[in-house]
C-alpha cells in the first residue's frame, strides 16, 4: 500500500443486493450464456464423461506452490477481495490464490468449485481501487459461470480436434473455435463491467487497463491519450489494417486493453452503470424467468447496432457493398440459434460417448478411449484467463 492509497478517503461503495451476473452481462455473452442454461444436464454430462482430475490438479498446483490468500496471509489482498465480493453481493467467496509471475494478470478456474488466481505483479503495481476492480473482474467471471462454460467448450474443442471418428470437416470445426473464442472475449467484456461495479470507481477501472497494456507506471501515461489510443485503433487505417485486426483478435480470447477501456467507457456513458447504482438492475430470484429469445434478440440488436456504427474501413465497405445492416440482427440471431443447437448435438453426442467409455476399452477403436483425458491442455483447464 502506498502513501496515497493511506491519505486517501474511503470510497462509499453501494451493496448491489441480490444482484444478478445478468445485470452485467454483455448482451453477446449473455445470450450465449441463457441458451448453454437451457440446455438441462449438459454440464453434468461433460463433467461424468471428462471427470475432475484437471480441476483437482489445478487446484492442488496452485494449493502446492502459491499463496491461499486469507485474514494471515495477504491481508490487504483478502481486504480488497472483501470488498469487492460485499458489493457484488457474493455470500460464499471462492479461493484466491497469489502466485509468483512477472505480468499483471488474474484467472478463474474450474468447474464444480471454480477459484480464483491473481499475480504478483498485479498485487505490487496495483493500487487498492485497481485491484479491487481486478478481483472483481474475476468475481464476476465465477458468478457467471464462465469458467464452467468456458470449461466445457475447451474440453469439447480438444475433443473434437483429437478424435477422428466425429464426422466434421476442418473449416467446420474452425469456425466453431472461432465463434467460440468471440464469445470468450465478450465474456471478458462482461467481467469488465463486473470490475468497475466492485469498486465503483470507472477512472480506477480504466487505469486498471492502462498498466495492463504498458506497466505499474502511470506518471508516464495519459488517460485521454490512452482513449484517443482506441479510437485510431477502432476507426484508423485502411482495409489492410482491418485485415491486421482480424488476424490479431480472431483467435484471440481477450479483447486488445484499448478496446476494452473503449467499451467500458460507452458502457458508462450509455447510463446503464448509473442505472444499476440507483438499484435498477437484474435480481437473483429473477434468474429462472430469463428468456432465451430475449437474448438472443438482444445479442442480434448488438451486433446490428455495432455494424452500423461502427468506423472500421472494411465494415464501412460492407454496408456499402450490402446497403446497410437491415438484414444483420436476422443472421446474428439465426447463428446464434445454429450455436445453441450445435451444443445440443454435442451434448448428445457426449452423453453417447460416455456410455461407450463406461464400459471396458478393448482397443480395438480409436474412439474416445484414446487421448481425451490425458491433462495435457495447453493452458489451465476452464481458466478465464484475465484481464
Amino acid at each position: 500500500m502506498t502513501i496515497d492509497d493511506e491519505n486517501r478517503p474511503a470510497r462509499q461503495r453501494i451493496t448491489l443486493t441480490g444482484i444478478s451476473s445478468r445485470a452485467w452481462e454483455h448482451p453477446a455473452d449473455r445470450g450465449a450464456l441463457t441458451a448453454l442454461r437451457e440446455l438441462r444436464g449438459f454440464d453434468d454430462v461433460v463433467r461424468a464423461f471428462f471427470g475432475m482430475w484437471n480441476e483437482r490438479g489445478f487446484r492442488l498446483a496452485y494449493l502446492a506452490g502459491s499463496i491461499r490468500v486469507d485474514h494471515r496471509q495477504y491481508p490487504r489482498v483478502y481486504q480488497r477481495f472483501i470488498e469487492a465480493a460485499t458489493t457484488l453481493d457474493v455470500a460464499e467467496l471462492p479461493e484466491l490464490y497469489v502466485t509468483q509471475a512477472p505480468m499483471i494478470h488474474g484467472e478463474a478456474i474450474g468447474m464444480d468449485k471454480p477459484f480464483i488466481v491473481i499475480t504478483t505483479a498485479a498485487v505490487e503495481k496495483l493500487d487498492d481501487d485497481e485491484l479491487r476492480a481486478l478481483i472483481g473482474h474475476e468475481i464476476g467471471h465465477v458468478r457467471s459461470g464462465h469458467a464452467v462454460y468456458k470449461t466445457i467448450m475447451m474440453i469439447l474443442t480438444k475433443w473434437a480436434t483429437n478424435v477422428s471418428w466425429i464426422p466434421i470437416g476442418a473449416i467446420a470445426l474452425r469456425a466453431i473455435i472461432a465463434a467460440m473464442y468471440e464469445w470468450w472475449r465478450k465474456a471478458e467484456l462482461s467481467a469488465d463491467r463486473a470490475g468497475l461495479l466492485a469498486g465503483q470507481d470507472p477512472a480506477a477501472s480504466t487505469r486498471l487497463l492502462m498498466k495492463l497494456a504498458g506497466g505499474g507506471d502511470l506518471t508516464q501515461i495519459d488517460t485521454a491519450a490512452f482513449l484517443e489510443q482506441a479510437a485510431e485503433y477502432q476507426g484508423g487505417g485502411d482495409l489492410r489494417d482491418s485485415i491486421h485486426k482480424i488476424g490479431m483478435t480472431a483467435w484471440s480470447s481477450h479483447p486488445v486493453p484499448v478496446a476494452r477501456a473503449a467499451e467500458l467507457r460507452r458502457w458508462v456513458d450509455s447510463g446503464e452503470y448509473g442505472r444499476i447504482l440507483t438499484g435498477e438492475y437484474d435480481r437473483r430470484d429473477s434468474d429462472g424467468n430469463a428468456s432465451v429469445t430475449a437474448d438472443v434478440k438482444a445479442a442480434a440488436s448488438h451486433y446490428r447496432e455495432t455494424f452500423q456504427n461502427s468506423q472500421d474501413p472494411l465494415v464501412t465497405l460492407a454496408r456499402r457493398v450490402t446497403g446497410g445492416a437491415a438484414d444483420l440482427g436476422d443472421w446474428a440471431g439465426t447463428q446464434a440459434g445454429r450455436a445453441r443447437n450445435w451444443a445440443s448435438t454435442a451434448a448428445g453426442a457426449a452423453t453417447r460417448a460416455a456410455r461407450r467409455t463406461s464400459q471396458p476399452a478393448d482397443g480395438t477403436d480409436g474412439g474416445p478411449n484414446e487421448g481425451t483425458n490425458d491433462g495435457t491442455n495447453d493452458g489451465p483447464n476452464g481458466g478465464t484467463s484475465t484481464p
